[in-house]
C-alpha cells in the first residue's frame, strides 16, 4: 500500500475490496495459525478519495476487525484510523485496555488527524465502548467520540442517519457466529484429544478412547452450536449436561453387551459418567470469553466454584477406570 503525505500527517492507501491474500489470512486467523501475524499497522489509512469533511471510523489492527470495517465501507469515502491492539478485536481489546482512552489520544495526535480533517469526530465501533473514557479524549485532541452499531455490515445504514437503531446496538451470537470458534477449538484440542484416547485406550480399550475423543469433541464443536438449548446459565453445567448426553450412547452399549462382573460394568459407568462429563465441562469454560453474556467477575466465580468439582469428578472415575483395568489384567472377581 503506497504512504501518501498531507501537510504533517502520514497516511498510507486501502480499498474496500478483499484479495484472496486477505481471505487466506482469515482463514488461517480463524484456525489459529501464527497468530501474531494477523495485524496490520497502525496508523491512518485513506479509502476513497477523503477530503477535509470525511469522517473518521476507529478500528483495531486484527486484520479481521480491520477487513470488516473496510470491506462495509464500499462506495464510501473514509479515513480509517488503526488503533495498535497488538493484533486483537475491537472487543477483547476494549477489555484489555489495549483499544484505549491513552492509545486512540496517540493515534490522533501521532498522525496529526486535526491537519487532516476539519471536522472533530470520530466513529468507535460499539463494542470499543468498554476501553475508551470519551471525555478525556475530547479533553486531549478536541475529538468527539461517536459509536457506531455493533457490526461493521450497519455501517451504510447508520450513516445514512447517524442513528442507530436497537437493533444495530444489540450484540448477537447466531449460530454462525458460534460456528466459527469450532476450528480453532478443535485444532487447538488435537494433542490433548490424543493423550486422552490414549489413556482410554490402554485404560479400557478402543471403547474408552473413542468415549474420550467424544468427550472432547462435544466440547470444541457441539457446546457453541447447541449453547443457546443447553439448560442452566453457568457454562459448566451446561458443559456437565452435554457430557453426559454424549456418553449415553456408550452407557447403553456397555450394558447391552455386558462382560465381566457386575461390579466391572459399575467401575465402567462409573469413568464414563465422571470423567468424560468433567472433561465436556471444562472445555466448556474456553467459551466464556466470546459470548455477549458473561462477565470477568462471572467467569471468575464460575471457575472458582466448579473446577474443583470437575477435578473431583474426574478423580473419582479415573479411580474407577484404574481398579476396572487392575481386575482386567489380574483376573480378579
Amino acid at each position: 500500500m503506497p504512504v501518501m503525505r498531507t501537510h504533517r500527517s502520514v497516511y498510507t492507501e486501502t480499498h474496500s475490496s478483499l484479495t484472496l491474500a486477505n481471505y487466506w489470512d482469515h482463514f488461517l486467523a480463524r484456525v489459529g495459525y501464527k497468530r501474531p501475524w494477523h495485524r496490520v499497522k497502525p496508523g491512518l489509512y485513506r479509502l476513497g478519495k477523503p477530503g477535509p469533511e470525511t469522517p473518521v471510523f476507529v478500528t483495531s489492527n486484527y486484520t479481521l476487525s480491520f477487513d470488516a470495517l473496510r470491506s462495509n465501507l464500499d462506495g464510501m469515502d473514509a479515513f480509517i484510523l488503526v488503533l495498535d491492539t497488538f493484533g486483537v478485536n475491537v472487543w477483547c481489546a476494549a477489555g484489555k485496555g489495549t483499544f484505549g482512552t491513552k492509545e486512540l489520544i496517540y493515534r490522533i495526535l501521532d498522525t496529526k488527524l486535526g491537519d487532516v480533517v476539519s471536522h472533530r469526530v470520530l466513529i468507535l465501533p460499539q463494542l470499543g465502548a468498554p476501553g475508551v473514557v470519551a471525555h478525556e479524549v475530547k479533553k486531549a485532541t478536541g475529538f468527539r467520540v461517536e459509536y457506531g452499531p455493533v457490526r461493521a455490515e450497519d455501517i451504510p445504514a447508520y450513516m445514512r442517519t447517524r442513528t442507530a437503531t436497537p437493533e444495530m446496538r444489540r450484540v448477537k451470537f447466531s449460530i454462525r457466529d458460534r460456528a466459527v470458534l469450532i476450528p480453532i477449538e478443535v485444532l487447538g484440542a488435537f494433542l490433548p484429544m490424543l493423550g486422552a484416547s490414549l489413556a482410554g485406550w490402554l485404560l479400557g480399550g478402543c471403547w474408552l478412547a473413542f468415549a474420550a475423543l467424544t468427550s472432547i469433541l462435544a466440547g470444541t464443536a457441539l457446546f457453541p452450536l447447541l449453547l443457546p438449548w443447553l439448560p442452566f446459565r453457568e457454562f459448566s453445567l451446561k458443559g456437565l449436561v452435554l457430557g453426559v448426553l454424549v456418553m449415553l450412547p456408550f452407557v447403553f452399549w456397555r450394558l447391552e453387551t455386558g462382560g465381566g462382573a457386575v461390579i466391572q460394568i459399575g467401575l465402567n459407568l462409573a469413568s464414563l459418567l465422571l470423567i468424560f462429563p468433567a472433561i465436556t465441562a471444562f472445555i466448556a469454560l474456553n467459551f466464556t470469553g466470546a459470548t455477549p453474556f458473561t462477565s470477568k467477575s462471572g467467569v471468575r466465580f464460575e471457575m472458582n466454584r466448579f473446577i474443583p468439582v470437575m477435578a473431583g469428578l474426574s478423580g473419582i472415575g479415573l479411580i474407577s477406570a484404574i481398579a476396572n483395568r487392575i481386575i482386567e489384567l489380574t483376573g480378579g472377581v
